[in-house]
């Protein structure tokens, strides 16, 4: 019979998808020896039955009234028992780490019997109405709906009556006055009070904690972070022990490193007389842990004792939370610890270094969104002047925006495409959208270690916390500091989240040092040496290549620096922006005439431009992309020019040479241009452009030959769908190539397909007849596989589709391996049928997406060719993807019949 209850010290390895994170980790904690408070935990399938069906599985209740009685016996107290009543703490607990998002309730088990008997044990009065105080707000905001902010005016209100400030101020019969009124606002809100039935508080605090799985904070970081909605979330159910029972009590959290930046050192805070909740909520400014040592040595000592027992167990960052009750060190929690971009790194090549792990280890714990916020400007302070503000750093990163105070305005601006700093007196998990939206947060209290660092950390988002005497009126919409105004709601602030400076307006960033290291500058530092060796090991590692999308010496000239070993994709219709349009208008529109003189002068431009690629290029490959862009682009707008030909009839002077050129246009005119006269199609139509473009490429690389230069050229046919469309281009390419043989002596090249229809992805088996490459066009494969135009479909449906669930992410943004996915996995085994060794690039925007390159480089492609700027990410992640397959060969799919395919990977 299935078992929904697990104690943690049961036996055997912890199952993290069963058990959840927390559990897991508390269940490996006891194991280790180390001081957990004892407890139980409630399992992820019980969630996932009572998700499903609305109902606890049949003998959960057993399950846990028999562990509840495990836990009497060992603690010697009985929940509800009116001389020593035990009290839970009731946790969730993901297994992927979702901090702050799903519910806790701590001190279960009090009553207005066992209050009283609380207060006779510990000998102190004050310490049993603050457990109260503290079960009373917790219950009624998690299982009763009582908002948060009920209770902080609640609050507000008894402290101002009682004339002390604040709530640690309050005594005994303030507390007890507090509890009373939340205990009517609960009866007035919700229309029932707290139950003063242990059992039915742990009962309903169980369900809470399940059902906080699909609140809409929980619902939002799991889209955020990718986290499958299906996994449902462990509850744990344990002893308490109280770190408010004065000064020798208090709670804290400590890292083993620093996880801003991955340094070796005290990282983390404590806060005396609290408990863990008062810490990571950021309402009240905890102390740095190094100070723990002047409060408390021994417990200092022995904290420092189990970090370095945690970070060798895991063999990583640790995140620790912690109480001290009277003097007794107790760990509720650990984990592997959320990180910044350059603690990550860092600290992948420091524990190298220190023998704990490989550098394949190393290389698998950091990612290409964590290069790409390294490579991010940064806050230029030396020219920003004086900050505004000043407080922790607590994420680091730089960004600008409007200032806004809540998180529906947050997303409201967002939305509109605003960039915007969300500033809150601390964040709650409610503010999760407001940070999704911001670029930057900003808190009046709380450390690194408060919900706002702990996310914004993990998000990548700069963050400055505790700035010390900000104020946030919410009436009046503006924000003070030390009782000045300091900002409007509105006003554009600039944030270094590595500095922890906030300052007035927009101020200019710089490139930050990893990105002047990529651009040839000598920088010492620990980061970048971090992410130099890690680059250096994964260009060891992969399997695929990397080449750059580039249309300029200066983009060529970047992306080699960065490491691209050539370039996959020169878009020559980009060479014809601006007034050389009409270069491609007179040989579309244009008389005979015209169109003879567009072509030489369009065959001289390209060969100039051509020449200059393949110099920068300096012998290795570079891919021309022949004439790509819808005709329509290159042509006069249709309206503009039927408004002056009908102006001109108006007045009596009719303009035949505009009527003519009216005509020409109609004529080309199309209803879905985007799938209409352009790439394959354009180059039969017109065969003299490729012709032309053709010349230009065979012209420049026989300068480069004559000058003794090397090259290696590619020409590459877009929009092709058959075969045939490839040969009929394949001729025209030929007679360009034997025109300057005659003249100048062969020149070498090679002939390749761009596979972006369905169709060419089905029919790559006959496309390699031809081919001798081909390269996966993925952003029109996208757009085509799914039937959308991805401008209009980012514009209008597809954020709802997102919202909603319908998507996790964007197809444009990440391969839909399901879908597109399969046609390019199709499209690589068609072509390796036909020619084994037949090269397959991919240059569409996925090339350069981490959380595609991996699923690319398992599908057997040759190369990715991504902008200059991602040609770092591509390499890191080639390298991450080799380490990850564990061995498995490139050209794995050659082997399986195609309808097999969608079950790889």
């Amino acid at each position: 019979m299935t078992s929904y209850v697990h104690s943690f010290d049961a036996p055997g390895t912890p199952d993290r998808d069963l058990l959840g994170g927390k559990g897991a980790e508390l269940a490996r904690m006891v194991q280790l020896g180390l001081p957990v408070p004892p407890g139980f935990t409630i399992t992820t399938a019980a969630c996932r039955q009572v998700l499903e069906h609305g109902r606890r599985p049949a003998g959960m209740a057993g399950d846990v009234e028999h562990q509840l009685a495990l836990l009497e016996d060992r603690t010697g107290l009985v929940l509800g028992d009116p001389e020593r009543p035990l009290l839970l703490a009731v946790r969730s607990g993901a297994a992927s780490s979702m901090p702050g998002m799903m519910d806790t309730i701590l001190d279960i088990g009090l009553n207005d019997e066992t209050v009283l008997a609380v207060a006779r044990i510990s000998g102190d009065e004050r310490f049993a109405w603050d457990c109260y105080r503290r079960l009373v707000q917790m219950f009624g905001e998690t299982v009763l709906g009582v908002a948060a902010a009920r209770f902080a005016a609640l609050t507000a209100t008894v402290v101002a009556e009682r004339g002390v400030d604040g709530l640690p101020a309050l005594d005994a019969d303030g507390l007890r006055d507090l509890v009373e009124r939340g205990r009517a606002l609960c009866q007035e809100v919700a229309g029932r009070d707290l139950p003063q039935d242990p059992r039915e508080q742990l009962d309903l605090a169980i369900d809470a904690v399940f059902a906080s799985w699909q609140g809409e904070r929980a619902r939002v970081y799991r889209r955020r972070f990718g986290i499958p909605d299906h996994l449902g979330t462990a509850v744990n159910v344990q002893a308490m022990v109280f770190g408010n029972r004065g000064a020798t009590s208090g709670s804290g959290v400590a890292f083993t490193r620093d996880p801003a930046t991955g340094a070796l050192g005290d990282y983390g805070e404590y806060l005396a007389d609290a408990q863990g909740e008062d810490v990571v909520s950021g309402a009240r400014t905890a102390v740095p842990l190094a100070r723990l040592r002047e409060i408390d040595l021994p417990s200092y000592r022995r904290l420092r004792s189990i970090l370095s027992t945690l970070e060798h167990h895991y063999r990583d960052l640790c995140d620790i939370e912690f109480t001290i009750e009277d003097g007794r060190l107790w760990i509720l929690q650990t984990r592997v610890g959320k990180r910044s971009p350059a603690a990550a790194f860092r600290i992948a090549a420091d524990l190298v270094e220190e023998g704990m792990i490989t550098d394949d280890e190393a290389l698998v714990r950091v990612s290409g969104d964590q290069l790409t916020q390294l490579m991010f400007p940064q806050l230029d302070a030396g020219s920003a002047g004086r900050p505004a503000a000043v407080g922790l750093a607590a994420s680091p990163g730089a960004a600008v925006g409007r200032v806004v105070l809540d998180s529906a305005t947050a997303v409201t601006l967002a939305a509109r495409g605003e960039d915007v700093v969300l500033v809150r007196p601390e964040t709650r998990a409610d503010d999760l959208p407001g940070m999704v939206a911001a670029r930057a947060v900003v808190t009046a209290r709380g450390g690194r270690t408060s919900h706002a660092a702990v996310v914004a950390r993990g998000m990548g988002l700069p963050a400055v916390c505790g700035v010390e005497g900000l104020e946030i009126d919410l009436a009046s919409r503006r924000v003070s500091l030390a009782g000045h105004r300091l900002f409007a709601e509105g006003d554009v602030v600039s944030v270094d989240g590595g500095t922890g400076r906030v300052y007035h307006g927009h101020h200019r960033t710089v490139p930050s040092e990893v990105t002047r290291w990529l651009d040839g500058e000598a920088i010492d530092s620990p980061l970048v040496s971090a992410v130099e060796r890690l680059l250096a090991h994964a260009d060891r590692t992969r399997r695929v290549g990397v080449r750059a999308n580039a249309e300029s010496g200066h983009d060529i000239a970047r992306a080699l620096r960065y490491g691209a070993e050539g370039v996959g994709l020169v878009r020559t219709e980009h060479m014809f922006l601006g007034d050389r349009r009409t270069y491609v208008e007179r040989v579309l529109i244009g008389t005979d005439a015209e169109r003879e003189a567009a072509l030489r002068e369009l065959t001289a431009l390209q060969r100039e431009s051509f020449a200059v690629l393949l110099a920068a290029a300096d012998g290795r490959p570079v891919t021309i992309r022949l004439l790509d862009a819808p005709a329509h682009e290159f042509l006069p707008d249709l309206t503009d020019l039927a408004v002056r030909v009908a102006t001109a009839a108006a007045r009596g002077c009719p303009d035949e040479a505009l009527q003519a050129r009216l005509a020409a246009v109609r004529r080309h005119h199309e209803a879905n241009p985007m799938t209409g006269l352009r790439g394959v199609r354009l180059a039969i139509v017109r065969p003299e452009l490729v012709v032309a473009q053709a010349l230009a490429a065979f012209e420049a690389a026989a300068d480069a030959r004559d000058r003794g230069r090397a090259f290696d050229l590619e020409l590459m046919v877009p929009m092709v769908s058959s075969v045939e469309e490839l040969t009929a281009v394949a001729r025209s390419v030929a007679r360009a190539a034997d025109d300057v043989a005659t003249r100048r002596g062969r020149v070498t090249y090679r002939l390749g397909a761009m596979v972006e229809t369905p169709r060419a992805a089905v029919t790559a088996a006959r496309i390699a007849e031809v081919a001798g490459f081909v390269s996966l066009g993925t952003n029109d494969l996208t757009q085509l596989t799914w039937g959308l135009s991805r401008d209009d479909a980012e514009r209008s449906f597809l954020p709802r589709y997102l919202d909603e669930g319908l998507l996790r992410v964007s197809p444009f943004a990440t391969l839909d391996q399901e879908g597109v996915g399969e046609l390019a996995a199709r499209a690589v085994v068609g072509a390796r049928r036909t020619r084994p060794g037949i090269p397959v690039g991919v240059c569409g925007e996925h090339a350069g997406d981490p959380a595609s390159i991996g699923f690319l480089a398992g599908i057997g492609v040759t190369y990715l060719s991504c902008s200059p700027f991602r040609v770092p990410v591509a390499r890191l992640e080639a390298g991450r993807a080799a380490v990850l397959a564990q061995g498995c060969p490139p050209d794995r799919f050659d082997e399986l019949d195609v309808p097999l395919l969608a079950t790889v990977g």
